[in-house]
């Protein structure tokens, strides 16, 4: 499933008009803290591209997140498992503009039904750093639990949080 609607977002594939949004969000130090650090424009695309890479070899990814009403781009999520990756997991990123509408709960309940409905998944996990407070309260808002920290790959310490 390509795309998938919720009451307010729309999940979408990667286009190519993403990238300045894209760009501008992995620019800010503050905001890509936590999802693999800041990134120049060239590495910022780049990481859009591999995206788009995941979508292709997998049939799942993260989407491309707009706000129906005004189609403003919002931000970032999906369901990520590359290989080394431990389990299926569940990540989200929003523009600063669009934090604190409810829109990554929103578009983060839908995502976890795709993952168990449509991937018919046996495990969701999030992944989070531990100084990730507002990514840590999502997660427990949607009634993840914390089970363990874990040294993920190249990113050192992350909590995993379960969702089923």
């Amino acid at each position: 499933m390509s795309e998938i609607e919720t009451r307010h977002l729309l999940l979408r594939l990667w286009k190519n008009s993403d990238s300045d949004a894209f760009i501008r969000y992995y620019a800010d130090e503050k905001n890509a803290k936590y999802i693999g650090g800041q990134k120049n424009a060239d590495e910022a695309w780049r990481h859009m591209a591999l995206q788009v890479g995941h979508w292709q070899l997998k049939g799942f990814g993260y989407w491309a997140v707009d706000e129906k009403e005004s189609g403003d781009f919002v931000g970032c999520i999906g369901l990520w498992q590359s290989p080394g990756w431990p389990e299926l997991e569940l990540g989200y990123w929003l523009v600063n503009e669009h934090q604190g509408k409810g829109y990554a709960m929103e578009a983060a309940r839908r995502c976890i039904e795709y993952a168990r409905d449509a991937l018919e998944a046996s495990s969701l996990v999030s992944y989070i750093d531990p100084g990730n407070k507002p990514s840590i309260k999502l997660a427990e808002r949607l009634g993840a639990k914390y089970e363990e920290t874990i040294d993920l790959a190249q990113h050192g310490p992350h909590r995993v949080y379960r969702h089923f």
